[in-house]
């Protein structure tokens, strides 16, 4: 079985696609992560994050799994992610693996902003988690807090809208929700009570 999550930043599809990754005992991949480990391979190599050739070869040299989540949760990364996301050749450079590892013969779940649509479009099931702009904001705000870093939710809210705008003006794999995938809001959801909500999406999907 191959679940696909996409949404938008904050919206809670990682959470998920985790908790249904360990619910039906399925390898996840946080695609995202793939996207902030090549901005952070630019920084660390001190590169610009708009040489896409650089990009492009950090992208390929990168493994799946085993990244250093610490350095690759922040919000400064978030951002820089975004910027390489929206490079044909970094995009490329990872779809392969991306494929790849949705191809593994047990299933998987895979969380990002374009797999319902390009990654695994043949995925059993497909969900779309969204939540407002604010309640997102409002998210990562916590989240930042909780790491002890600074918080400044107006920044933070615009830097949300901002991306939103970026991913779904992109020239490629725009985010957007596949045709036949379910939409779940999270705004007035909790874990559990999004969590419940994904599951029964999954059962559905699950039933001949």
């Amino acid at each position: 079985m191959i679940i696909a999550i996409d949404g938008p930043a904050a919206s809670g599809k990682g959470t998920l696609a985790r908790r249904l990754a360990a619910h039906f005992g399925l390898p996840h991949l946080d695609t995202g992560l793939l996207y902030r480990a090549t901005a952070l391979a630019l920084i660390d190599a001190g590169r610009r994050l708009d040489d896409e050739a650089a990009a492009e070869a950090a992208a390929r040299g990168l493994a799946l799994t085993d990244f250093d989540e610490s350095r690759l949760r922040g919000r400064e990364m978030g951002e820089a992610a975004s910027l390489v996301a929206v490079m044909p050749r970094v995009r490329a450079a990872l779809v392969e693996a991306q494929r790849a590892f949705a191809a593994r013969p047990d299933g998987a779940v895979l969380d990002g902003r374009d797999i319902g649509t390009v990654i695994a479009p043949q995925a059993d099931v497909k969900i779309f988690v969204t939540a407002s702009p604010e309640t997102r904001a409002q998210r990562r705000a916590l989240e930042l807090a909780r790491r002890g870093e600074p918080v400044d939710y107006a920044a933070i809210l615009d830097d949300v809208r901002k991306r939103d705008a970026r991913d779904a003006g992109r020239a490629v794999a725009p985010l957007l929700a596949a045709a036949d995938a379910a939409t779940l809001d999270t705004s007035a959801l909790d874990i559990e009570g999004a969590f419940a909500a994904a599951l029964a999406i999954v059962e559905r999907a699950r039933k001949p």
